[in-house]
């Protein structure tokens, strides 16, 4: 009976291949990677940005925008980046084709989920060195918890992408589904408005959202404490369901 993994050294053939063409595409690249940090400067340019504010804490916006920038990285990672190319595989016939061999598809599927973190963490990085060195914004006061928040918040945007793309027949229609979602999770992660700066019964809303429960754990941990309950049950929920959504509606072909 053929094993249903792909042995150790194809998994990572796949993976080195994988990374390979996940270099050569620019524009994947430039969202995940550059356009947060990118975000982040913009907003830092604006003087009004980096005067303290009594309404948010005595802080600045400019401080409220570091996790907001990194969210922004996991939502073009989950919705815009992954979607398109794994429907796409699908689509070709290409995930069919590996069933048949001893690569299985799900090498495949584990390559392009480990890029996608891999890419999103590097720029959370980045984001905060550029937060850190150009406008002075402090680093997160616990580190621990906000790694935590950080690798959990990207567990949930990933989880996201694959339930769009197990939802999308097509290429064309997992570009236009992560589209539609897009907003949303722009919203909720507090890219237009910071969350925390959100009327009192919205940001009770918003915080339910992946996004918005991610915009707070992080929030909270850069401040030097641990996550609420209600943002780390938020946050677990939505990748937990959205794992069972991808897993009970993904095909092969």
């Amino acid at each position: 009976m053929a094993t249903t993994t792909a042995p150790a050294s194809a998994t990572r053939a796949v993976l080195r291949t994988e990374a390979r063409l996940f270099a050569r595409e620019p524009a994947s690249l430039f969202w995940v990677m550059v356009s947060p940090s990118l975000l982040l400067a913009i907003i830092g340019l604006i003087p009004s940005m980096r005067e303290v504010s009594p309404e948010l804490g005595d802080r600045r916006v400019i401080d409220l925008y570091v996790p907001i920038s990194v969210l922004f990285a996991l939502i073009m990672a989950g919705l815009q980046a992954m979607p398109p190319v794994l429907a796409g595989y699908r689509e070709r016939g290409i995930l069919r084709r590996m069933s048949a061999t001893p690569v299985r598809p799900a090498a495949l599927l584990t390559a392009q989920l480990v890029l996608h973190a891999a890419a999103a963490l590097v720029s959370a990085l980045l984001v905060i060195a550029v937060g850190r060195a150009a406008f002075g914004v402090a680093l997160p006061g616990n580190l621990l918890s906000y790694l935590a928040a950080l690798l959990l918040a990207v567990a949930g945007a990933l989880a996201l992408g694959a339930a769009v793309c197990a939802l999308s027949r097509t290429q064309k229609i997992a570009t236009a589904v992560g589209t539609a979602v897009f907003f949303p999770a722009m919203f909720t992660a507090g890219v237009w408005v910071p969350v925390q700066a959100m009327p009192d019964t919205l940001r009770r809303i918003v915080e339910f959202a992946p996004y918005g429960a991610a915009s707070r754990a992080l929030d909270e941990a850069a401040r030097g404490g641990w996550p609420s309950l209600l943002a780390v049950g938020a946050m677990a929920f939505w990748a937990v369901a959205l794992t069972a959504v991808a897993i009970r509606r993904f095909r092969w072909e």
